[in-house]
């Protein structure tokens, strides 16, 4: 068995123009100080990484290294969760996704997908060159908008979404193919791959595709009233990245899954920093541990209530609770016998 490793931590929710959030060095000066020891890098902050050079400068590529392991950290993984979005958006929302590309590509969103595919490609390069064998990002969506049927979904509409969202990414997974890292979608509402059923439509619409994998996050399981322990026994062989998320779940007699179109703070379904929810971290790192997972134990910090200093500063801590160093043996070993073919035979009847 593999021992998971971590404790890791998402930088995207913290980057900032302020010190030390406005800089990789200084940011991982400051989540080291809390414990942690891999760093998962948002590949669209410009203040923290440089994509288009990483993918073309193994020097680059090496000093981000250097510079990190001397501080006792270690890269994660990096995420184009934004870029992958813009892989494919549905028209009622291209005005707001625009803000996720350069400005130069705003109002047209078919080369606003050619600079997002290109970037998603750049960041399998850049994976490569900084030694990752798995990358985070978002699948984008075509159907989303129609997930509640009223009114009622033309005919094969699910179908000929999941074939062109398979059509945009095949050629992207291939690139992933060829640098040896494996695509993570994290399953996401607002995501077509949203569950089980969804990231099954891509997975066969892609062929099957090797490096098409899975994010695992619960929080958003939690929110869709979703198995996240059954989850990781059905797609086990599939997930090449762990989100550890908190979430709860209290609906009530005016609202639920939907939130009521209400903040984060009044839904019943929310996002909480890790211990303050009602995840069963216990259950999933023991699962994990029993499949053999060998990547990263991953904050991501997100909360309806709680200052991201502080759920940064316990999260370190409490993924390092939870990882379980796995044994090299079994726990009887001590009373085994070794094997004694004749005396199995006497001890269940069976004539020599």
């Amino acid at each position: 068995m593999k021992t998971i490793k971590g404790p890791g931590i998402f930088l995207a929710q913290f980057a900032g123009d302020s010190a030390p959030f406005n800089s990789l060095p200084a940011i991982a000066d400051y989540m080291a100080g809390l414990g942690y020891k891999g760093l998962q890098i948002p590949s669209w902050d410009a203040r923290l990484f440089n994509l288009d050079l990483a993918a073309e400068s193994q020097t680059y590529c090496d000093e981000i290294k250097g510079m990190l392991a001397d501080k006792g950290l270690e890269v994660t993984e990096l995420s184009t969760h934004l870029q992958g979005q813009l892989v494919a958006v549905h028209p009622a929302f291209d005005a707001q996704f625009d803000g996720f590309a350069p400005a130069q590509v705003h109002g047209n969103p078919a080369a606003r997908q050619a600079w997002a595919v290109q970037q998603v490609k750049n960041a399998a390069i850049a994976s490569r060159r900084l030694g990752l064998t798995a990358h985070a990002t978002f699948s984008g969506a075509l159907a989303w908008p129609y997930f509640y049927p009223w009114p009622a979904r033309p005919a094969g509409l699910v179908e000929d979404a999941f074939a062109e969202l398979a059509r945009r990414w095949k050629p992207i997974l291939d690139v992933f193919e060829d640098n040896g890292v494996d695509a993570a979608y994290e399953i996401h509402p607002g995501e077509d791959l949203h569950d089980g059923v969804t990231f099954e439509r891509f997975l066969e619409a892609v062929g099957n595709h090797p490096r098409a994998n899975i994010l695992y996050d619960p929080s958003h399981f939690v929110l869709q009233c979703l198995d996240y322990l059954q989850f990781i026994d059905i797609y086990r062989e599939r997930i090449k990245c762990f989100h550890v998320k908190d979430a709860e779940f209290r609906p009530n007699g005016r609202s639920g899954v939907y939130g009521g179109y209400q903040g984060w703070v009044d839904r019943p379904g929310r996002f909480r920093s890790l211990g303050d929810g009602q995840t069963d971290f216990g259950a999933i790192f023991s699962k994990m541990a029993a499949n053999d997972f060998a990547g990263w134990a991953v904050l991501e910090w997100e909360c309806a209530l709680k200052h991201p200093e502080v759920g940064a500063a316990e999260g370190a801590p409490f993924i390092a609770r939870h990882i379980i160093t796995v044994t090299d043996h079994a726990f009887d070993d001590f009373a085994a016998g070794g094997a004694d073919r004749a005396l199995n035979r006497r001890l269940m009847g069976i004539a020599e």
